[in-house]
C-alpha cells in the first residue's frame, strides 16, 4: 500500500538522523481512534455511570448524559440518534473499531445495544470521517472492550419493571497464566430482555398507546491471548431482536426481526495490527398473518492492516502515526431490490497522525480516501489542534479546534430499492468546523468545577432525500447547514463519608435546508429540520453517603416540528427520574440494589409524533458480584 510504503520510507529517513531522533516503539492493544481526534469534542462515559445504567440500553444513557437527540418510538422499539442537527444516517457506530451500521438502512437501532455488553463508551461529536470512515458526518458512538484483569469475576443480575417488563443478564470475566508465558483472559456476557408493555391504559392525552412486544437476547464474547509484544484477540457479538406492534390484532399486527452475527479476530505483533471480520445481518418483516416474510440477508467480509510509528524528535516533540488500509466485500439479498443478489467492494486508505509538539500543543492531521464500486467518495482530510492555555495543579484551561471533510456512502436501500432507489445517487459530502474551550478548577482538594463550551458549523451537500414531489424516489436534493452551541458545567464534592455531584448539559441546535431544488422546497428552505429541537439538555445531581446513593435525573427537550413546512409540531417536555442505590459487601461477595422511578411527574411526551411514551413507571434491580484474584499474573 502506498501510504505504508511512504511511512516506512519516512521512518527510515528519521532513523538515519541519529543525532536528533530516537525511535521508541509503541504498544497499544486494541483500537483507540480517540487518540487521533485532537480538536474534536469527545465525551467519555465513566464506569460509574455505565454501572448505573447496566440494565438499560445506551438510548437511556445517552438521553440523560449528553445533549444528543434520541428519536424513540417507545420502550423496546426503534431508537435512533441525531447528532448536531443531522439524521440517524449520519452517525457511525463502531464496535472495537468496526462500523456495525446496517448497510441496507445506514443506521443502528440503539434500543438493541445493552450498556452491560461493553467496557468502554465514548461519544464523539462532529465529523470524524477521516478517522473512522463513512457515516461519521454528525458524530460517532465508540463501543470498546478491554482485557479483563487477573482472576475470576461473576456478575448475575435481574431487573423487574412496570408493564411486565424485565431484564436478565450474566457476565463472567476471567484471566490467568498459560504455558510459555502466555496470558489468557476473556469476558462472556449474556442478556435477555422482555418488553411486554402491558400498559394499564390504552391512551394518554387522547393519543392511542400503540401496543407492542419486544424480545431481545444477545451474547458478547471477548477472548485475549497475550505474550510480550504479541496479542491475539477474538470478539463475538450476537444479537436477536424481535418487535411486534399491535400483537393482538391478527390482521393489523406488524413484525420486525433483526439478527446480527458480528465476529472479529485481531492479531498484533509489535507495531503491526491485522484484523479480519465477518458480519451477517438478517432482517425479517411481515404484517397480518405472517404468511409471507420479507427476508433480507447481508454479509460483510473485511480485512484491515495497519502499522503504528512513533518518533521523538528532539525539540520538535513526539509524533505518533497510524497508517493502513481496509477492504470490505458486501453481498446482500433483499426481496424488494431490483436484482436478487447485490455485491460491491469498498476500500479505504488512511493516514492518522498525532503530534505532541510541546507539553501544551497537540496537533492531529488525518487523511482518508475511500473507494466504492461505482462511486467516487471525496478525499477527506482533517486538521485538529489543542492548546493548554493554563495548566497547574488546581487550574486548567484548554482551547481546541478542528476542520475536516466528511462523506456518507449511500445505503443499499437508497441505491437498489425497486422503482424508488437511485443507482446514480452521489455520496454526501460535508465540511465541519468547530472550536471549543474546556476548563477545570480544584478548590481545597474537596471541590472540583469543570466547564466546556463548543460552537460548530457543519455544511452537508448532496444530502439524500426521499422526494415526495417525485413519488418519494430518493435523490440528492438537499444542502443542509447545521450549526449550534454546546455547553457543559459540572461540580464534584468529596468528603470522608459524603460525596456529591451536579452536571448540566445543554445544546442549541439550528439545522436548516438551504437550497431550493423544486417547487416543493420553497416552503421549507430556511426552516428547522423535522424532529430537531432548538433546545435540549439534561441535569444530573447525586448525593452519596457510604453505600447509599440518591440520584435525580432531569431531561428537557423543546418544541420540535414534525413536518418540513412546520405545519405540524410536537410539544416540548421535561422528564425527571429518581434513583436510589445501596451497595453491599460481604466476604468477597458484592451486591447492588437499585430502585428507580421514571417520569416522576407523569409527563405526557412524544419522541416521535403519534407514539406517546408511557407515564410514571418503576423498576427495581439486583446485581450480585463474586470476585476472586489470581496474583500469578
Amino acid at each position: 500500500m502506498l501510504l505504508i510504503l511512504l511511512a516506512n520510507a519516512f521512518g527510515n529517513q528519521l532513523m538515519a538522523q541519529k543525532d536528533s531522533v530516537h525511535l521508541d516503539p509503541v504498544t497499544v492493544y486494541g483500537y483507540a481512534p480517540e487518540r487521533f481526534m485532537s480538536g474534536l469534542k469527545v465525551q467519555k462515559i465513566d464506569s460509574v455511570t455505565m454501572e448505573q445504567f447496566r440494565f438499560r440500553n445506551i438510548t437511556d444513557l445517552l438521553s440523560l448524559n449528553t445533549p444528543i437527540i434520541i428519536k424513540n418510538y417507545g420502550p423496546g422499539q426503534l431508537a435512533t440518534v441525531a447528532f448536531r442537527g443531522t439524521s440517524a444516517n449520519h452517525t457511525a457506530v463502531l464496535w472495537n473499531g468496526l462500523n456495525v451500521n446496517l448497510p441496507t438502512l445506514g443506521q443502528t437501532d440503539f434500543s438493541t445495544i445493552p450498556v452491560a455488553g461493553f467496557d468502554q463508551l465514548s461519544v464523539q461529536y462532529g465529523s470524524s470521517a477521516s478517522i473512522v470512515g463513512t457515516d461519521a458526518v454528525g458524530g460517532s458512538i465508540l463501543l470498546g472492550s478491554t482485557m479483563p484483569q487477573a482472576g475470576l469475576q461473576v456478575l448475575i443480575g435481574r431487573q423487574q419493571e412496570s408493564f411486565r417488563n424485565n431484564q436478565t443478564q450474566a457476565t463472567i470475566k476471567y484471566g490467568t497464566n498459560l504455558a510459555n508465558k502466555w496470558i489468557f483472559a476473556g469476558k462472556t456476557a449474556a442478556y435477555d430482555g422482555r418488553m411486554n408493555n402491558h400498559y394499564p391504559y390504552t391512551e394518554r392525552n387522547n393519543k392511542r398507546m400503540i401496543p407492542s412486544e419486544t424480545f431481545q437476547k444477545g451474547l458478547v464474547q471477548d477472548l485475549y491471548f497475550t505474550r510480550n509484544k504479541h496479542q491475539l484477540s477474538a470478539h463475538f457479538w450476537l444479537t436477536d431482536n424481535q418487535l411486534t406492534n399491535n400483537p393482538e390484532n391478527l390482521t393489523g399486527r406488524e413484525y420486525t426481526a433483526i439478527k446480527s452475527y458480528r465476529t472479529m479476530i485481531r492479531y498484533q505483533i509489535e507495531n503491526w495490527t491485522v484484523r479480519t471480520s465477518w458480519i451477517r445481518d438478517i432482517i425479517d418483516y411481515a404484517t397480518g398473518d405472517y404468511s409471507t416474510l420479507d427476508h433480507a440477508v447481508t454479509d460483510r467480509i473485511g480485512a484491515r492492516v495497519e502499522r503504528a510509528f512513533e518518533w521523538k524528535i528532539g525539540n520538535l516533540g513526539n509524533i505518533q502515526m497510524q497508517v493502513g488500509g481496509e477492504f470490505t466485500h458486501y453481498k446482500t439479498q433483499v426481496v424488494s431490490y431490483e436484482k436478487p443478489v447485490i455485491t460491491e467492494n469498498r476500500e479505504d486508505l488512511f493516514l492518522l497522525t498525532r503530534w505532541q509538539a510541546t507539553s501544551k500543543l497537540l496537533v492531529s492531521v488525518n487523511l482518508r480516501q475511500a473507494f466504492v464500486t461505482g462511486f467516487n467518495p471525496p478525499f477527506t482530510p482533517s486538521l485538529g489542534a489543542e492548546y493548554r492555555l493554563i495548566q497547574t495543579s488546581i487550574n486548567s484551561l484548554k482551547i481546541r479546534g478542528s476542520v475536516g471533510r466528511s462523506y456518507r456512502v449511500p445505503t443499499l436501500n437508497e441505491r437498489y430499492w425497486k422503482s424508488l432507489g437511485n443507482p446514480d445517487i452521489r455520496p454526501e459530502d460535508g465540511f465541519n468546523k468547530e472550536i471549543g474551550l474546556e476548563g477545570k478548577h480544584i478548590f481545597n482538594a474537596i471541590h472540583s468545577f469543570s466547564a466546556s463550551i463548543t460552537t460548530y458549523h457543519n455544511r452537508i451537500n448532496n444530502w439524500t432525500y426521499w422526494n415526495p414531489a417525485n413519488n418519494f424516489r430518493v435523490e440528492n436534493l438537499q444542502l443542509v447547514v447545521a450549526r449550534g452551541i454546546e455547553t457543559q458545567i459540572g461540580w464534584k464534592g468529596n468528603w470522608s463519608l459524603w460525596k456529591a455531584s451536579g452536571n448540566i448539559n445543554y445544546a442549541f441546535t439550528k439545522s436548516t435546508q438551504e437550497k431550493v431544488y423544486d417547487a416543493y422546497a420553497s416552503d421549507i428552505v430556511g426552516k428547522q429540520l423535522p424532529h430537531i429541537p432548538f433546545h435540549s439538555g439534561n441535569v444530573t445531581i447525586f448525593v452519596q453517603y457510604k453505600g447509599f446513593r440518591l440520584t435525580d435525573q432531569l431531561q428537557f427537550v423543546s418544541k420540535r416540528y414534525t413536518l418540513s413546512d412546520h405545519a405540524q409540531s410536537s410539544q416540548g417536555y421535561i422528564l425527571e427520574n429518581i434513583l436510589l442505590e445501596k451497595t453491599f459487601n460481604w466476604r468477597g461477595t458484592g451486591a447492588t440494589f437499585q430502585g428507580r422511578i421514571n417520569n416522576v411527574g407523569n409527563s405526557f411526551y412524544q419522541s416521535i409524533n403519534g407514539n406517546p411514551m408511557p407515564g410514571r413507571n418503576f423498576a427495581i434491580s439486583l446485581l450480585v458480584s463474586l470476585k476472586t484474584s489470581d496474583h500469578s499474573i
